[in-house]
């Protein structure tokens, strides 16, 4: 198979866990004789310095000529938010990218690997039957995208925020996550605030007629206050999670802690016209680049996500997530995730991903 990937490494870790994402596509290319093209792409901070643009046309063009995209992260350091370089550089770049491309649907997945249950905040007794998640969060609606008002009103200080949706754009994320549903364990919870938003009413409504269209999954609706009670609480009881844009950004990152790192998280953004986009769910983590000790996972995971849904290479997928697991398995750790346990071995990004490749071999 051969296949052209556009890589948009972007800033901060982005380049350094890409490079071994690649290195690990690399070797699945030469043990399945496949041949994956690169090309790369600039994007946030990176493409700001070149093109005074945090997603340049270049950089569409090069998306629009793959089969898939594989992102990295944007964004620098918190103390210069304010200088252009920096400034909505995520709004400019990652969330512009969704909206060229209609990203609307955004797939997290959480799985804890027993090895490292000692860095879970929750209590051992709550995991016991171990994690398995998936968050369908939709990408291209809700506040994100609505208007942004920052004024003066009746002599004071004003901002408001509009959140909107559209009943197709409900509907697409819900039977797509309905559809994964049925592969998983036919069970799907759907998060809104249908007590207080219009946004949520519409939401549950036609979140209801889909699920009534699927009768073989168990469907339930949840408040956004519960559930985030509810993954701390009980997590085990969560198969699939469908909400909306907001919801999802928050909820997927408190999923994620659960794991014991954000760098443990992949995801992937689909598209209807078949293009997706996959990236870690952490960020760019400024402070940690470039000194070889940042986690690789998600971006590696991320890689294994896209062999799976973009190239339905299921074997090649299946190899990645073995592999990862065995470096797990055998002790290795980045720093993040290092229990403390004298039998670890605590290494580098390109060292743990040595062992990932040493596993895929």
């Amino acid at each position: 198979m051969n296949k052209k990937i556009a890589i948009l490494a972007g800033d901060g870790i982005g380049p350094e866990v890409m490079v071994q994402a690649q290195r690990v596509l690399d070797t699945i290319a030469r043990k399945f004789g496949h041949t994956f093209e690169y090309t790369e792409g600039l994007v946030g901070g990176a493409a700001y310095d070149v093109y005074q643009d945090h997603l340049p046309p270049a950089t569409i063009e090069i998306c629009n000529q793959s089969d898939a995209i594989l992102f990295g992260s944007v964004g620098g350091p918190v103390h210069l938010l304010n200088e252009p370089k920096w400034a909505n550089s995520e709004a400019k770049s990652i969330l512009a990218l969704r909206k060229a491309f209609n990203f609307n649907i955004n797939f997290r997945k959480m799985a804890l690997y027993p090895e490292i249950a000692a860095l879970s905040p929750l209590k051992p007794a709550l995991l016991a039957n171990g994690l398995d998640v998936v968050i369908f969060r939709e990408l291209i609606g809700d506040i994100y995208f609505g208007e942004h008002i920052l004024d003066q009103k009746d002599g004071e200080r004003h901002a408001s925020d509009s959140a909107e949706y559209t009943e197709s754009q409900i509907r697409s994320i819900a039977e797509y996550a309905f559809n994964v549903a049925r592969t998983r364990g036919k069970k799907l919870v759907s998060v809104d605030k249908a007590n207080v938003l219009a946004t949520s009413k519409l939401w549950r409504q036609v979140v209801s007629e889909v699920a009534a269209k699927n009768p073989d999954i168990e469907h339930s609706d949840m408040l956004v206050d519960n559930c985030a009670m509810q993954i701390v609480k009980n997590p085990a009881q969560f198969d699939v999670i469908l909400t909306a844009n907001l919801f999802g950004d928050i909820l997927s990152d408190e999923l994620s802690v659960l794991s014991g790192s954000v760098g443990m998280m992949p995801s992937a953004s689909f598209s209807a016209s078949g293009l997706a986009l996959y990236e870690p769910a952490g960020g760019s983590a400024p402070d940690i680049a470039n000194l070889n000790i940042a986690n690789p996972i998600a971006q590696i995971l991320s890689a294994s996500l896209m062999l799976a849904y973009s190239f339905n290479l299921l074997p090649e997928s299946q190899a990645i997530d073995a592999a990862v697991k065995a470096a797990i398995v055998a002790g290795y750790r980045t720093s993040d995730i290092a229990t403390g346990d004298a039998s670890e071995k605590v290494v580098g990004t390109k060292e743990f991903t040595d062992q990932v490749i040493a596993a895929l071999a």
